[in-house]
């Protein structure tokens, strides 16, 4: 395993959303837990990216079809 190269930053963030963060990882995990957070959302983004071509190229989900197919997993 490699160990990736890190930069610094400085963020500024709501005191309840800092304070959540040091109640659930303590004060030495909370980068590791902003990093992690972050890169969850990269994923959630690209995902919707993704989504956005696909409807472009074959336009939108057919609601109909979804709830067929859902009844017929259930």
């Amino acid at each position: 395993m490699s160990i990736q190269p890190l930069e610094r930053h400085s963020i500024t963030m709501p005191p309840d959303t800092s304070a959540g963060v040091r109640e659930r990882v303590g004060a030495r995990g909370f980068s590791a837990y902003v990093v992690g957070a972050t890169a969850r959302q990269l994923q959630r983004d690209a995902l919707a990216d993704i989504i956005v071509r696909t409807e472009v190229a074959h336009g939108p989900v057919d609601e109909a079809e979804v709830t067929e197919i859902m009844k017929r997993l259930a």
